[in-house]
C-alpha cells in the first residue's frame, strides 16, 4: 500500500493505493473544509462511463467525412485500436489542411481541464496544431468573457483586477460594509482555476464578520451569501442590477454624497453620465422610486443603501455571474462607476472587487509569481471567434459579425479538435447548437467519460486523469507548489494529453519539434527549473526540481501575510501610475464604446431591459425567470458521473429550485419532476423547495450531462436537467458578444407519465471490429 498526492481544481488530495488500484482519497493534512466535488474523485474513476479504448462513429469508420453528421448522437461506435484511431486523426488533419487550409479547424475547445501545469489539454493540443500549421481559435471566456472586452476600456484588465485584488486581510482590517450584487456565494470558492491547496474563504468570511463588517445580499436567492453572515437580503430581480445601481447612484447625487474631488481627479466622463441619471437626456431620472418599478427592491431600501454605502467603508463586489446576461457589460460598468462616486477605491477595505467567492483564489493574501508553462508555440491562423458564438459560426461560415469595434468574418470550419471541454455544458441553446455542429465534417476529441462531447463526436481518443500521471500544480493565487505524483497507471487503454498528442505528432513527422526530445518528466523539471530560474532574478531561492519532487509539497515565503491593496499605487499618483485603459483614468463614459456607435452598449452605464422582457416586465407566457448559476457537487460539467452529483439528483434528473408559493400554484411538490419550457427547448428536473428565493424564480444549476435520448420528431425533451436547452444564445452586446447564459424566461408544468430512463450515465452501443465484417 502506498499514498500518492494530486491536485485539483478543487483541492489537494492523497490517493491511497494497493495493487495499483486506489482504495481511498484523502483530504490534504491542512485542510479545513474540504470541498464536496472531491468526494467523486474515486467513484467516476472507474465509473461505467469511462471510455476504455478509441472510439469511432460506425458511420465515420465506413465513410470518413461523407458520412451523415445528423447520426451524431444516434448510432453505435466502434471500439478500434489506436493504430486505427492515430491513423485516422492524421488523416483526417491532412485531409482538411489540404482541401480547405487550416482555416477549417477550429480547435478553441473552451474547458477548465485539469490542474497541472504541463498536462494541461489544451496547450498540448494547441502546440500540436500550431506546428501543423496553425487553427482557428477562440478569444475571452464564458465565464467572464465580457470583462475581458469592457474593463480594459473601463479600469484596466479583467485578469489583472482579479489578480490584484483586495485581500482578506486589508478587507478584515479596514471594512465595514460588503454590498454583493450577485451575492457571493461559498459554493463556487471550491475551486480555483489551475490549482488549490486549502481552502480559506469560509474561514475569512468568518474573520469578516467578527470584525463587525455588515454584509448585502442583492440576488434573487437568499442562499447566494452563507446564513452565518447574517446579510441584508435584497432580493432582486434577475437582470435588473443595472436600475438599482442607477436608483442607488441617482440617490447619491440627490443627497450630494458622491465624491466629486475623486470624480475630477481620477475619472473622466462622469459629467456626461450625470444627465443620463437625472433624465436630461431622455426624459427620465433613474430615482430610487423608477428603479424600485423594475428590480422589486423597494424605493426606501434603495435610498437606505445608498446613504449607508456612502458613509461607510464600503466594498462594491459584482459576481462574475451578472455579466453573463445580454448587456452584461452594464451592471459590471455601473458596479465600477457607484465604487467611483463613492471615492473609496485605492483605499484600504474600500473600493470594488470583481467576484468575491467565485473563486478561492480571490483576494487570497499571498504574492503573485509568474510560472512558466508549457509552450503552445506561434498559431501561423489570426483568425478567431469570441468564444461564446460557436453556432453563429458554424451557421453562417463566411457571415459578417460586430466584435469590439471591428467587422469580422467567421471562418468555413470543416473540422473541430476537441480537449478539455464540453461545449454541451458551456453552450447555449442547444438545440441549435446541435443543427450547428451537424455542419461540420469531423468532430475529434480526447475524453475521459462518455460525456456529451464524446456521444457526438465521430473519433473519440481516451486520456487518462490526473491520478494517472506527473504534472505539476503552480499556481500564484495559492501559495503553494504541489508536485502531482502519478497515482495508478492509466486505466484500460487511455493515455495522456502528452502521450497521444505525441504520437499523432509522429504521424505527422512533426515528433521531434513537439516533444523536442523530452518525457513527461524532463518537461516536469524544466518547467519547474525555468519558473525558478525567474524567481531566482526576484530574489526568491526555490530548491532543485529533485528536491521539490521529493518533499510534494512547497509553501512559498510570505503565503497568506500579503495586505494588498487594489489601485492603491493609482490613487497615490494617478499620472505615475496610469490605469491601462485609453485615458489611464476610470472611464465612466469611454469616448471609444461611444464612438464605436452600439445601441446595445452605449458610451456609460445606461439601463437596457432583456429583449425577451415587454415593458421592463417579463412575458405571460413564460412568467417565471430561470437561473442557471454554478452547481454545488462539480466542477461544470466535470464529473458529473461521481457521487457526489449523482447523490443530489432526484429521480436521476438535476435538482431545480423552486419556492413553495410558486410550486402550489403548479401543483408541484418537493421530489416530484417537472418539465421546464420555453420557444426554444425543454427539460426534465426534480423539485426542491425553498423560501429563501423570489417567487418568479426557479434555479437550476448548470452541468448535468445534455440527454436527448428522449428526442422525437414530435417534441424534444432533454430529460436529465440541462438548462442549456432553455437559455438564449445571443451575445451580451455587440461589443464583448459574452455568453448569456445567466437567466432567461421560462415556464413549468408537472410531468406526468412514465418517466424517461436516463441514458447519459451508461455507456452508446459499442460494437466490435469484427462485427463489421
Amino acid at each position: 500500500m502506498k499514498t500518492t498526492l494530486t491536485s485539483s481544481h478543487w483541492g489537494t488530495y492523497k490517493a491511497v493505493v494497493e495493487n495499483d488500484k486506489v482504495i481511498e482519497i484523502k483530504d490534504y493534512d491542512q485542510e479545513t473544509d474540504p470541498s464536496l466535488i472531491g468526494k467523486s474523485m474515486l467513484s467516476s474513476l472507474t465509473a461505467p462511463t469511462r471510455i476504455t479504448q478509441p472510439m469511432v462513429r460506425e458511420s465515420f469508420l465506413k465513410n470518413g467525412a461523407k458520412s451523415d453528421t445528423s447520426l451524431r448522437g444516434k448510432e453505435p461506435f466502434v471500439a478500434v485500436t489506436w493504430d486505427v484511431a492515430l491513423d485516422l486523426v492524421s488523416k483526417e488533419l491532412k485531409r482538411v489542411k489540404e482541401n480547405f487550409g487550416n482555416e477549417a479547424i477550429y480547435a478553441g475547445s473552451y474547458g477548465w481541464a485539469s490542474a497541472g501545469r504541463f498536462h494541461h489539454a489544451q496547450s498540448q493540443l494547441r502546440r500540436l496544431l500550431n506546428l501543423f500549421g496553425g487553427h482557428v481559435n477562440k478569444r475571452n471566456s464564458y465565464s467572464y468573457g465580457v470583462a475581458d472586452v469592457l474593463m480594459p476600456y473601463v479600469i484596466g484588465g479583467s485578469d489583472d483586477t482579479i489578480a490584484q485584488t483586495t485581500t482578506w486581510p486589508t478587507i478584515q482590517k479596514n471594512c465595514e460594509l460588503i454590498v454583493c450584487f450577485g451575492g457571493a456565494a461559498l459554493k463556487n470558492s471550491q475551486v480555483n482555476s489551475g490549482g488549490t491547496t486549502r481552502h480559506i474563504v469560509k474561514e475569512n468570511l468568518i474573520k469578516c464578520k467578527d470584525a463587525g463588517i455588515e454584509f448585502i445580499n442583492v440576488s434573487p436567492l437568499k442562499n447566494d451569501v452563507e446564513d452565518f453572515l447574517n446579510a441584508t437580503w435584497l432580493p432582486v430581480k434577475p437582470n435588473s442590477d443595472t436600475a438599482l445601481m442607477l436608483g442607488i447612484a441617482t440617490t447619491l447625487i440627490e443627497n450630494e454624497l458622491e465624491d466629486k474631488d475623486f470624480l475630477n481627479k481620477y475619472c473622466v466622463g462622469f459629467e456626461e453620465f450625470k444627465p443620463y441619471l437625472l433624465g436630461s437626456e431622455d426624459g427620465v431620472k433613474k430615482s430610487a422610486e423608477w428603479a424600485a418599478d423594475i428590480c422589486g427592491v423597494s424605493a426606501e431600501e434603495i435610498e437606505s443603501l445608498a446613504k449607508k454605502m456612502a458613509k461607510s467603508k464600503t466594498l462594491i463586489s459584482i459576481g462574475w455571474a451578472l455579466q453573463r446576461a445580454e448587456h452584461g457589460e452594464q451592471p459590471l460598468w455601473m458596479a465600477i462607476t457607484l465604487a467611483a462616486m463613492l471615492g473609496q477605491l485605492g483605499t484600504p477595505g474600500g473600493g470594488f472587487i470583481f467576484g468575491l467567492c467565485c473563486e478561492n483564489g480571490i483576494s487570497n493574501p499571498n504574492p503573485s509569481y509568474k510560472w512558466k508553462a508549457f509552450s503552445q508555440g506561434k498559431n501561423n491562423i489570426e483568425q478567431f471567434i469570441p468564444v461564446a458564438r460557436i453556432s453563429d459560426m458554424l451557421l453562417n461560415p463566411g457571415g459578417k459579425y460586430e466584435y469590439n469595434g471591428e467587422i469580422r468574418t467567421y471562418p468555413k470550419i470543416k473540422m473541430s479538435y476537441w480537449a478539455g471541454g464540453n461545449p454541451f455544458h458551456h453552450h447555449q441553446d442547444l438545440n441549435q447548437f446541435l443543427k450547428a455542429w451537424s455542419k461540420m465534417e469531423t468532430v475529434i476529441c480526447h475524453e475521459i467519460a462518455w460525456n456529451p462531447l464524446a456521444r457526438y463526436a465521430d473519433i473519440i481518443l481516451p486520456v487518462a486523469t490526473n491520478l494517472e500521471r506527473n504534472d505539476l500544480m503552480l499556481n500564484s493565487a495559492d501559495g503553494k507548489l504541489v508536485a502531482i505524483k502519478q497515482a495508478i497507471p492509466p486505466l484500460h487503454q487511455s493515455k495522456s494529453d502528452f502521450d497521444i498528442c505525441s504520437a499523432i505528432a509522429e504521424k505527422l513527422d512533426l515528433k521531434s519539434e513537439f516533444t523536442e526530445g523530452k518525457s513527461e518528466m524532463e518537461w516536469l523539471e524544466e518547467i519547474y527549473s525555468l519558473s525558478r530560474e525567474n524567481l531566482k532574478i526576484e530574489g526568491l531561492e526555490l530548491p532543485t526540481f529533485e528536491e521539490f519532487w521529493e518533499m510534494e509539497i512547497l509553501e512559498l515565503p510570505n503565503n497568506g501575510t500579503v495586505e494588498r491593496i487594489h489601485l492603491e499605487d493609482f490613487r497615490a499618483d494617478p499620472i505615475k501610475n496610469p490605469l491601462e485603459t485609453p485615458t489611464g483614468l476610470i472611464e465612466i463614459t469611454s469616448e471609444t464604446i461611444k464612438n464605436f456607435n452600439y445601441n446595445d452598449c452605449p458610451g456609460h452605464p445606461t439601463w437596457l431591459a432583456p429583449s425577451e422582457w415587454l415593458d421592463n416586465k417579463p412575458s405571460k407566457k413564460h412568467p417565471l425567470h430561470l437561473l442557471s448559476n454554478q452547481p454545488k457537487t462539480r466542477l461544470h460539467s466535470q464529473m458529473d458521473n461521481g457521487s457526489a452529483s449523482l447523490n443530489s439528483k432526484i429521480k436521476g434528473r438535476e435538482p431545480a429550485t423552486i419556492h413553495p408559493t410558486t410550486a402550489a400554484q403548479y401543483d408541484v411538490t418537493a421530489g416530484d419532476v417537472i418539465k421546464i419550457f420555453n420557444e426554444r427547448g425543454a427539460c426534465l428536473a426534480g423539485v426542491i423547495l425553498d423560501a429563501n428565493m423570489r417567487e418568479d424564480v426557479i434555479q437550476l444549476a448548470t452541468g448535468a450531462w445534455f440527454d436527448s435520448s428522449f428526442y422525437s420528431e414530435q417534441e424534444q425533451i432533454e430529460i436529465h436537467g440541462n438548462p442549456n436547452v432553455l437559455t438564449r444564445d445571443i451575445g451580451s452586446s455587440r461589443l464583448s458578444q459574452g455568453c448569456t447564459a445567466l437567466s432567461c424566461l421560462v415556464n413549468i408544468c408537472k410531468f406526468e407519465g412514465e418517466l424517461p430512463k436516463i441514458s447519459v450515465m451508461v455507456p452508446p452501443v459499442i460494437k466490435s471490429m469484427d462485427s463489421l465484417n
